[in-house]
């Protein structure tokens, strides 16, 4: 892979124009109990409690190395090998991880029925797992795989399976794992890995989720935007919002009018629109901000 193009994977703009006013827990739970049709929007960030790493650092930079695009996925065997040869290991993460405590709260959110939408960046599945009904995952999940010739649809599990039947001997070393269900190997790992393609007509395979220099499905922003449109609010969770797909969120909320607030490690792309910014960890924030809603919350 030594000739591959340069990829320019999206980071923190150098030099925000304000960063976000300073909140705390009390002006948290104020702005949720003021908001009660909450669009909540959660990132990587929400699911590092479950292990899973997270993309970026406090100051947006990524954490990992290039990820694959779209385009050279479809156009390059070599690709793909390299995609599923990282996903044989990071697949094993992302199965065992649980769901945390921000999961919880967030499906008891919506069980007191003060949240329009739940909106995730993440392809883990786990606020499915944790039992949210009003979902959209913006980036797919990865526990669904889909054949791009004839459209086959297989569970991810099942292929595993496959993976492991065509790799017996194949055990490389994991020099760490990725968020997105991925793991990184030396270089000289990839050509031993067998790819398993479509049972039905030879086709690739490729998970239920969009790449970079993919297009979000346009029924998940119609959703999206549907849902903003009956809301008072929108919460931000774990997320920097460096990718656009969540930014124009932020950005479209703050257009119509509605109040945007976050808990996030860190800065986010969209500071300067932000009402404020809790720095915290959103396991720890968010039961406690579900309790004080609850019908026998004490005042």
């Amino acid at each position: 892979m030594a000739n591959r193009p340069l990829i320019r994977v999206p980071q923190m703009r150098a030099a925000l124009a304000q960063p976000a006013p300073v909140g705390d827990f009390d002006r948290l739970a104020e702005f949720v109990k003021a908001h009660p049709r909450l669009l909540v929007l959660t990132g990587a960030g929400l699911s590092t409690r479950s292990g899973i790493p997270a993309y970026r650092d406090g100051d947006g930079r990524w954490l990992r190395r290039d990820p694959i695009l779209y385009h050279e996925f479809m156009a390059s065997a070599l690709t793909r090998r390299r995609y599923w040869a990282r996903s044989f290991f990071g697949w094993e993460l992302m199965r065992q991880a649980q769901v945390n405590a921000a999961h919880v709260a967030l499906a008891r959110l919506e069980a007191l029925e003060r949240l329009s939408l739940l909106v995730t960046q993440n392809v883990d599945g786990l606020h499915q797992r944790a039992g949210s009904a009003k979902l959209v995952e913006l980036h797919g999940r990865l526990s669904r795989v889909t054949c791009q010739s004839c459209g086959y649809r297989v569970e991810r599990n099942q292929l595993q399976q496959r993976l492991i039947q065509l790799n017996p001997d194949w055990k490389p070393d994991v020099l760490g794992y990725n968020p997105d269900g991925d793991a990184e190997l030396d270089a000289s790992a990839y050509p031993g890995f067998r790819v398993a393609d479509c049972e039905r007509c030879g086709g690739p395979l490729k998970p239920d989720v969009v790449f970079f220099g993919e297009s979000v499905p346009a029924e998940r922003i119609a959703a999206v935007r549907t849902a903003l449109a009956q809301s008072d609010a929108v919460l931000v969770l774990g997320s920097s919002l460096v990718v656009m797909s969540g930014f124009r969120i932020v950005r479209d909320a703050v257009s119509a009018g509605l109040p945007v607030a976050a808990v996030n490690h860190g800065r986010t792309r969209a500071d300067e629109l932000l009402r404020f910014k809790v720095d915290a960890d959103c396991s720890s924030v968010l039961p406690r901000l579900v309790d004080g809603l609850s019908p026998t919350a004490t005042t």
